[in-house]
């Protein structure tokens, strides 16, 4: 018997750390060569990481969150025989695909230790004195909230009285959860809900978080709205959805908001560019990357529409519909979800009156697309008719976009949408 020491490997494009995200296998576990044991995240996407060794895991070094130095010593295997050379087991970290993972969930801490075989009969656990917080995992917290437990009520048999995955199950298993939703026959008492959840920011909802600030913090923005008059649109939308082929995909009000701003940028070349203030560079783009912001179960991503300016409204429905479904599945590439130059956002039925979005950087513009509302307005007779109308929230960095310019790219893409017949000229 002897033992192997698995390094961070080395992803390639210059990689020299990586966060770990999630913990596959814990101490005690056996393991084999190519077996999926961690996922750890890049500055470029999610890599999955794959075992070198056949043997038992002895040692895991790092909680989700860390940042892990390339050639640090994160897993202590005991293999039988010798243990390979380094040689051998270089070429791992090549299997790691980073070019076709998604950024993906990270919501599960490292697991802990395995836990010793239980006596015949379980000890007593000592009352937890009133008022005092119970001690768990943010897992096990969250996992209690979810189940609707108060942790309060659920005796812990860890070090320190704390609350295991296994005290949940005998507690449920028990009866308790039950109990815990009981207020007695007829009673109309409200149980107080004192659980508290912490759990660490890391992975993708991190890089999120580094990404949001470093924009408001850098960017001096200058947000526009204005009030979009789609009565028109939308009657167009109708007919050429009721008209479409089977293979086609449905239309909903982004393609055309696309096509709009494929036609109005060039007139106002600097919003569809990248700015990099370090060295006072603008980069200005002729072809349209329309970054499309999902919301999806892994966290934001911004799966891009590449040379938008090139594709009909039905190639733009297409690619848009593949790359939602990409996005929300985990199975965007990198190259599917970066390359934008300008970014549209929008929250759907729930996009509220106003936002002001915060821009995705380098990028120097983007649009939000708030709800849509049948609201009355005056005609040209002075007649109070009912209208469709949508606000467009739109944000541009103040430093390369002054107010005159984006009002006036914001107009133009309003005379396209107004006036729909124009985006087929």
């Amino acid at each position: 018997m002897s033992e192997y020491r698995y390094k961070m490997p080395d992803v390639g494009e210059g990689i020299v750390e990586a966060e770990i995200v999630e913990w596959h296998v814990k101490v005690g576990d056996k393991v084999t060569e190519d077996q999926h044991v961690l996922d750890v995240m890049t500055d470029k996407a999610t890599v999955e990481i794959p075992c070198a060794v056949n043997g038992t895991v002895t040692k895991l070094v790092g909680e989700p969150g860390e940042i892990i130095a390339v050639g640090t010593e994160i897993m202590f295997i005991a293999v039988d025989g010798d243990v390979p050379a380094e040689d051998d087991v270089s070429a791992e970290a090549e299997k790691a695909d980073a070019e076709t993972q998604a950024p993906k969930e990270e919501t599960k801490p490292a697991a802990a230790p395995a836990k010793p075989a239980a006596a015949p009969s379980a000890p007593a656990v000592a009352a937890r004195p009133a008022g005092e917080r119970a001690l768990a995992s943010p897992a096990v917290r969250k996992r209690a909230l979810d189940a609707g437990l108060d942790l309060g009520t659920v005796p812990g048999t860890g070090p320190a009285g704390r609350i295991t995955h296994e005290d949940l199950d005998d507690f449920i298993a028990s009866g308790g959860r039950l109990a815990a939703h009981s207020g007695g026959a007829g009673s109309s008492v409200r149980a107080p809900r004192t659980a508290v959840v912490e759990e660490k920011v890391i992975g993708l909802r991190r890089r999120i978080s580094e990404n949001m600030s470093h924009a408001q913090r850098t960017i001096p923005d200058i947000a526009y709205v204005e009030e979009i008059d789609v009565t028109a649109l939308e009657e167009l939308r109708k007919h050429l959805n009721g008209a479409k082929r089977d293979d086609q995909a449905k239309l909903t009000f982004i393609p055309f908001l696309v096509m709009a701003l494929t036609k109005a940028l060039p007139e106002t070349p600097q919003a569809n560019a990248h700015f990099d203030g370090e060295n006072m560079l603008l980069t200005k783009y002729e072809g349209v990357h329309c970054g499309i912001a999902a919301a999806t179960p892994n966290g934001l991503m911004v799966p891009v529409i590449k040379h938008a300016e090139s594709l009909d409204i039905w190639q733009i429905a297409a690619e848009l519909k593949r790359l939602g479904a990409a996005a929300k599945d985990g199975k965007a590439t990198k190259e599917e979800l970066s390359g934008s130059t300008i970014t549209i956002t929008s929250l759907g039925a729930i996009g509220g009156l106003v936002t002001t979005p915060i821009l995705n950087a380098p990028e120097v513009s983007i649009i939000g697309v708030n709800k849509m509302q049948t609201l009355p307005r005056f005609d040209e007779n002075g007649q109070v008719v009912a209208r469709k109308l949508v606000n467009l929230s739109s944000c541009f960095d103040h430093r390369i976009v002054d107010g005159y310019d984006a009002a006036m790219l914001i107009q133009r893409v309003k005379g396209y949408l107004e006036n729909p017949a124009t985006l087929f000229m």
